[in-house]
């Protein structure tokens, strides 16, 4: 059985919903699934899972949230290369920018879904997806 990470920051509880949602496809391919806020992942459990999900919401000016988020990220990012795992999160204006900043820095990145505000059917449904290539 493979085990998956899925670590997540949420302000709104949007991103939160999309990471459960991964959770749930992951889940129902067989997969030993961890729910993890950001504040509870640290580097030194990059060696315990298979796979990883990892979600942030569009912050500011469009950037990752700055003080769980992003320094959990800078720890981790350079030992990812090798590594199966995506990237999502939510959004509530712009359009992406954040994503593709944090695409442009993530080595090895499967890949990335975002979508704005909650989590609707079809957003669901590809959360779920996601889950199951993970798993």
């Amino acid at each position: 059985m493979s085990k998956v990470a899925v670590v997540y920051w949420s302000g709104t509880g949007n991103t939160e919903a999309m990471a459960k949602y991964i959770a749930e496809g992951a889940q129902a391919k067989g997969a030993e699934v961890s729910l993890l806020t950001s504040a509870q992942f640290n580097k030194g459990m990059l060696n315990d899972f298979a796979a990883f999900a990892f979600g942030c919401p569009s912050m500011g000016a469009e950037v990752l949230e700055e003080e769980e988020f992003q320094p959990m990220w800078d720890d981790i990012k350079d030992d990812l290369e090798d590594k199966k795992y995506i990237l999502f999160g939510s959004y509530g204006w712009g359009d992406g920018e954040w994503m593709r900043n944090w695409e442009e820095e993530a080595k090895g990145v499967m890949e990335t879904y975002i979508c704005n505000d909650a989590p609707n059917d079809d957003a669901q449904a590809k959360c779920k997806e996601l889950g199951e290539s993970l798993a």
